[in-house]
């Protein structure tokens, strides 16, 4: 019987060979590629989803802010009973209101920096018409007589609420806001029978040429931090502040008359 060989030295060493140096270099090389492409996929989808997120806020923040201005601006002036009550019978002059029966007041002109401008505004409920305040809450005290300041603080929409004449209260409403602009819109051909805005002034304007009473509807131009502000390859990153403007009618004030 022919005995089993012995396999040779070359042999033996060929089976238990490891990697090469090269060989690992490579594997390496393919891992770190690998692993750098999946991070970068991780961070685009963390800032997407981060984008996405801050315009859906600034959205949101731009529809609550612009409605709660617009429902008290639109108010102003109103009081209930007008056949027993006279505007200037239920606002008198008090504060910065100067003269009776006005109801809106501003101060700081359109092209003032941030934080800009501020309004005033009054009006009267019975408690029971559902009529807000700045708030957005109706009167817990039953009648009652609303007078609304607008302004940004510290980067908020801030209202303050004075309700019969007592102490003010103070809220912030809206984060991530810049600034606020406000014209007004009034009707200085008094001869003509339109009852329509024929130009808009700022709150310096209004106030020398005495229009406080003559304004039909307010331009509010809100200006808004941009969440997108510096980010690559995003549409208005280069905007750090973004304008969101509605024009609101006062009460009936605007529109054509037929008397």
């Amino acid at each position: 019987m022919k005995p089993t060989p012995f396999p040779s030295l070359r042999t033996v060493t060929r089976t238990f060979r490891g990697f090469t140096l090269v060989e690992l270099m490579v594997a390496i090389l393919i891992g770190l590629f690998l692993t750098g492409g999946l991070l970068t996929l991780v961070v685009a989808m963390k800032r997407t989803s981060t984008n996405q997120s801050g315009l859906s806020q600034l959205q949101d923040n731009e529809r609550m802010a612009m409605q709660l201005v617009t429902d008290v601006v639109k108010s102003t002036g109103y009081f209930p009973s007008p056949l027993t009550n006279s505007a200037a019978s239920q606002f008198g002059v008090t504060g910065s209101f100067t003269f009776a029966g006005q109801a809106m007041v501003g101060s700081g002109s359109y092209a003032a920096l941030a934080p800009g401008d501020t309004i005033t505004v009054r009006y009267a409920t019975t408690g029971a018409d559902n009529v807000i305040n700045c708030t957005g809450n109706t009167s817990s005290v039953g009648a009652a007589t609303f007078i609304n300041t607008f302004s940004i603080v510290n980067g908020y929409l801030q209202c303050q609420l004075v309700v019969n004449g007592g102490n003010p209260t103070t809220v912030a409403l809206i984060p991530g806001l810049q600034s606020l602009q406000i014209y007004y819109g009034v009707q200085t051909n008094t001869a003509a029978a339109t009852n329509s805005v024929d130009t808009y002034l700022d709150a310096p304007s209004i106030t020398a040429l005495g229009y406080w009473n003559n304004v039909k509807s307010v331009m509010v131009t809100l200006w808004f931090v941009n969440p997108m502000f510096g980010q690559p390859g995003q549409t208005n990153a280069s905007l750090q502040y973004i304008p969101f403007t509605r024009i609101i009618a006062v009460m009936d004030k605007t529109g054509v008359t037929t008397t």
